[in-house]
């Protein structure tokens, strides 16, 4: 009996080996995998932040070889082109004002307008979110000539100072303004079901309890839910700050001159003016360094939201 059982724990120790051994050699293999995909992925970047330190002609002579992703030269002349050439700062203040106000009213507006279609009970409320889900298929390009002709003519309050005295009046015209590109994309019908979809997973009973407690529809939102919500609330903001930040199209209708002009604008105008790489990778560069800073910010809860999407589904 005591051989037997001494073997029977032998075997299993060993089978409980054998799974380790194929568990770890599994999650090697998987971050293997992950690093080589993230090495392939970063090499644009990589190479355009080396580039932007380098003169156009070094930058077409190390293609050859791997230097192309080495820093075998360090200058800021293509930086300094940039600010002397183009109204770089104005540019960046316009893009990170509208994409910073458009992402904050966002998920104020979309997650309440979430909140009453999840946990609220009112007439219409399943015609509404069935508008919602369907003008996810319409592409903004479909919409944005009409959208512009209702801009064109919305009016805006208008202060002016002069001699000491103060006039109220109106403008006719949203047309290069700051809120042309802002208000239109507050509310956002893919933000909204994002949330529709998480606040649907948060058990009904904290409304009842909070209820119980005197608490009304609106503290229920502000003092329960949105705590429970940083992953959807980080999704969404990384989401619409990628979407607004790389905006093009609607910037090119609205926009004439450089006063409101955002940074892909003038990237696109200063592609037009330059031959020099080196400073268009160096333009390139400062462009992209925002979006990976809010990607680092807020990829704890960006992942966590992912993941638990995935659970779940």
């Amino acid at each position: 009996m005591t051989m037997t059982t001494v073997s029977n724990r032998s075997g299993f120790a060993a089978k409980i080996g054998r799974v380790r051994a194929a568990k770890a050699i599994k999650l090697g293999l998987t971050y293997a995998v992950m690093i080589i995909l993230a090495f392939i992925f970063m090499f644009p970047v990589v190479f355009m932040i080396v580039s932007s330190f380098k003169p156009n002609a070094v930058i077409f002579e190390d293609l050859r070889s791997i230097r192309a992703f080495v820093p075998t030269v360090f200058s800021l002349d293509n930086y300094h082109a940039v600010f002397r050439r183009t109204n770089f700062g104005r540019f960046m203040f316009n893009s990170i004002f509208i994409v910073t106000t458009t992402v904050a009213l966002g998920l104020v507006v979309n997650s309440m307008a979430a909140y009453a279609l999840a946990r609220l009970r009112w007439k219409g409320r399943m015609l509404v979110l069935s508008t919602i889900i369907a003008l996810l298929i319409i592409p903004f390009e479909a919409i944005a000539i009409p959208l512009l002709f209702v801009v064109n003519s919305l009016p805006w309050p208008l202060v002016e100072i002069a001699n000491g005295m103060v006039r109220l009046g109106l403008e006719h015209s949203w047309l290069d303004t700051y809120q042309v590109q802002i208000v239109p994309f507050v509310a956002d019908a893919f933000s909204i079901f994002l949330f529709y979809q998480f606040f649907l997973e948060v058990p009904r009973e904290l409304d009842e309890a909070a209820l119980v407690d005197g608490a009304g529809p609106f503290r229920i939102y502000w003092n329960i839910l949105m705590p429970l919500s940083r992953p959807v609330l980080a999704t969404v903001a990384i989401l619409q700050f990628l979407v607004r930040w790389n905006d093009y199209l609607w910037p090119v209708l609205v926009t004439q001159g450089e006063k409101v002009r955002p940074l892909t604008l003038g990237m696109a105008a200063f592609f037009g003016q330059t031959p020099d790489w080196g400073q268009i990778l160096a333009f390139a560069t400062m462009i992209t360094l925002p979006v990976l800073i809010v990607f680092l910010l807020f990829q704890r809860w960006f992942i966590r939201s992912v993941a638990s999407s995935g659970l779940k589904g």
